[in-house]
Parts: C-alpha cells; structure tokens; sequence
C-alpha cells in the first residue's frame, strides 16, 4: 500500500462498503472526504465524524494534490458522473473499492464471508465472536452491527473479516485464509447474464483461499478444484461436518441448540437473534472461529450476546398481539428464507409484509419467484419499484409481481401511501423488506405503532 497517499477520496462515500473504508483511513490519520448522490443516516454519521461529504456532482471539491490522492469509486456509482471522469482523465490513481479491500487485506490472515445470502449477519457474527473473545479484529462489514453501532471494527491485531460482495467480481480481489460460503443463487444477472457464470465465479472464490473454505453442504463447488480444506455446514443435515441438534424454540421467538463439529459438540447455544435462519448463519460463523482457533465456549457466550445486524430481521416492536420487523431481503430467496423463519418462529399468527423492489432488471428476471416468495404472506403490500443504479425498463412495474401474488390479500401502492394504508390495518406481525429508501419507514412505523 502506498504511503504516499495523504488524502483518499471517495467518490459513492454514503454506500456500506465504501464507508468502511473510509472510516478505516479516517482511523490510520490519513485525511478522508467524499460525493454521495444523496444524505442518508450514515453520511450523516460520517459527517459527525469529521469525514467531509458534499452532494453536487462537484470536481472543484476534489483535492487538488494529484501525486498524494487516492481516489476510490464504487461501481454502483454511473461511468458518466463528472467527478469520475474528472478523476480518470486527469491522472490520479484511482480504484475500485474491491481492488481497494484486496490491497489492505493482502498483508492480513483474512476470514472472509461470500454468498448470495446470509453473509452480512455471518461476517459481523464472525467479528463479534472474535472481537468478544478477545482475539480483536478488524472488519469490513456489509451493515451495520447492532453490537458497535458500526460497519468498521479496527484493532492493531493483523487479523480482517471482510463480507466477499460477489457484485461486479469484487470477492475476487480477496485471497482469504479461511473462507464460507452460504449460498449461490442467480442474482446479478446485469453482471453475470447466467447461474452457470455466477458459479464460476464463486468456483474462483474458492480456490483463492489458502486452509479452510466452509461450504454450505450442497453447494455446487468440486473438491478436487480446491486446494484449502473443506468442511460443510447445514441447520439440520447430520451428515454435515457442523450442523445443529436438540434444537428448541422460547415462546419470544428465540432458539437455542447443541452445535455438532468435528472437534466435538458445544451444548446450549442460545442465539440472540431471530429465526431458523439465524442458527444457520451462527454454525457457519462458529465453524469460521472455531478453525481460527477460538475457544468452544467463547463461541458459544458470544452467540447469545450477538445482536444482529441493523436491517437483517431486526425486531423493532415486540409485545403480545404486535410484532414489527424489518428486514433488507431484495431477492427472493431471501424473502422466502425470511418468511419462514418468521413463521417458525412465531407459529399461528398473521403476517403482513411491505415490499419495495430493488433494481427494474432484478424485478423483470425474478418476478415469478417474488410473487411465489411473497404469497407465503397472509397480505403483501407493494411499493413501485426502488431503480438503484437503473433506468426504467419498458413493461416492468412493481404490477408484474403484483398480477402474480395468491396471498389472501394484496395492495399495490406508492410509498407516499404507506403510513395511512398502514394506519388502517388490523396488524399482528409487520416485516418491511427491501434493499432500496424503505429504510426510512423503520422510525416512523416504530413511532405509529408505539401507540397502539
């Protein structure tokens, strides 16, 4: 890495991603500012951390020192912005974050997470585990851990988690030490245009890491192509080298479970969060820290002090007769996984789901499944279509998943509807789910819904 560099600027600064990073040059002294397209609660919070934010595409802000900038962009951001064209054609250095994540980690024992699914809750456990454990990490986190208030740890210890982000390639930029896998399902098909491709690229994941890759059990990935050991992981699978028994469920919603591994068993593990689908994610952060050396019984204390990551199940109202939970799923596995895991773990009650698509491509590859996910629902209400980075598609609306739902009830609305649709419903379980501006609900639903 290159020490040169006195100033890095971070063009897309407001995203999960980049913000880790620039807390993260923010804390080695360097002098870190940034463009976002929009204010959000984590400019906000980076703003109140001494880090600079505008929100004009603005090239007078960009600092004039061209020898000592680094600058860093996220794809998400388009190729015509002018400040990255400004940048690119006036000779500084400029990286993508991926590539940006590989140079800080190369000197570093990486312990990193990738997965279509599941791997932001899986990575922040993994830092938790080892942070509580006092082994101290730093990490790289694709949300914001309920436990620190942040997507950031940093400690002196040369030891990294990192999420492994298969959008636009970037996990590999990565060569980790120990590795999971979660899932690998279509998604990204802007990227990928197949599964057969997002497979490949998940292929020449696994064959970057250097010990241990642990695999959700089932997934496509050949032994004889990967030169780290493997073991496998699944909820209930006894033939998977970890996997939970004697599972049971407290009347709040929270499970607690023996973890099977080769190393033995680990009796009683409460885990601090919701659903089935979390007992999963924390054999595969255990199996993670367990192969790094961490103690069983640390594994097991730091499980129940997890508290999740902000957006990923995260229970806001919960008292007899009235649950609110919201929840970043945007593909529709991981609606269904949500889904169930709420039922499971509320069994009998109603669950009313708010859903806003993220992405029009997203929307027109999967709408079948959204609606077959969704219709597990006792009523859907969907929001028009959040496009990210995209320009509307012809013929695609939030109406093509709508047409499709066969959950007793539905309602198509816009946003700006919401709270007064909300306001008339007889409610038992409320789950916000999307990737997209839905976030900003989360405060004023809690609000409304405090006073019921």
């Amino acid at each position: 890495m290159n020490s040169n560099w006195t100033k890095v600027y971070f063009i897309g600064i407001g995203g999960i991603g980049m913000s880790a990073i620039a807390r993260y040059y923010k804390f080695k002294g360097v002098e870190v500012s940034g463009y976002d397209r929009t204010p959000s609660p984590l400019t906000a919070q980076l703003e109140a951390e001494g880090i600079p934010v505008h929100y004009e595409d603005d090239c007078s802000r960009i600092p004039s020192e061209v020898e000592s900038t680094l600058v860093v962009y996220t794809p998400a951001i388009p190729s015509s912005l002018g400040e990255l064209q400004y940048v690119l054609s006036h000779g500084y250095k400029v990286l993508k974050r991926s590539q940006i994540l590989g140079e800080i980690t190369a000197g570093q024992t990486t312990l990193a997470v990738a997965g279509t699914h599941g791997k932001t809750t899986t990575s922040t456990m993994v830092a938790h585990i080892i942070t509580e454990a006092g082994e101290g990490c730093s990490a790289f986190l694709g949300g914001i851990s309920r436990n620190y208030g942040t997507n950031m740890l940093m400690s002196k210890v040369p030891t990294a988690v990192v999420e492994a982000d298969e959008y636009d390639r970037s996990f590999l930029q990565l060569h980790p030490a120990i590795a999971v896998i979660t899932a690998m399902d279509a998604d990204h098909l802007d990227i990928y245009g197949d599964l057969e491709h997002v497979h490949e690229a998940f292929r020449q994941f696994a064959s970057q890491v250097s010990e241990t890759l642990i695999l959700k059990k089932g997934l496509p990935i050949d032994a004889d192509e990967i030169s780290a050991r493997i073991y496998t992981y699944h909820l209930s699978d006894p033939a998977a080298d970890c996997h939970a028994e004697n599972i049971r469920l407290d009347n709040m919603g929270s499970y607690t479970y023996d973890l099977v591994y080769p190393g033995g068993t680990i009796t009683d593990i409460r885990v601090g969060t919701l659903g089935w689908v979390n007992i999963e994610n924390s054999i595969a952060a255990a199996a993670v820290c367990l192969c790094y050396g961490v103690d069983g019984q640390k594994v097991r204390h730091a499980i129940g002090s997890f508290q999740g990551a902000k957006r990923r199940l995260e229970v806001h109202v919960n008292r007899p007769g009235l649950t609110y939970i919201d929840d970043y799923a945007h593909h529709p596995k991981e609606l269904s996984t949500a889904i169930s895991s709420i039922r499971d773990a509320f069994p009998g009650r109603k669950i009313t789901a708010v859903f806003q698509p993220h992405l029009f491509s997203r929307t027109r590859d999967f709408a079948p499944e959204f609606a077959e996910a969704l219709s597990m629902t006792d009523c859907t209400i969907l929001l028009d279509i959040y496009p990210a980075r995209e320009e509307p598609i012809p013929g695609v609306t939030s109406s093509i998943i709508y047409d499709a739902l066969t959950c007793p009830r539905k309602a198509l609305i816009h946003k700006e509807e919401l709270m007064d649709t909300l306001a008339k419903e007889d409610l038992d379980i409320l789950v916000t789910f999307g990737a997209g501006d839905i976030d900003r609900f989360v405060a004023p639903i809690t609000e409304m819904l405090g006073g019921r």
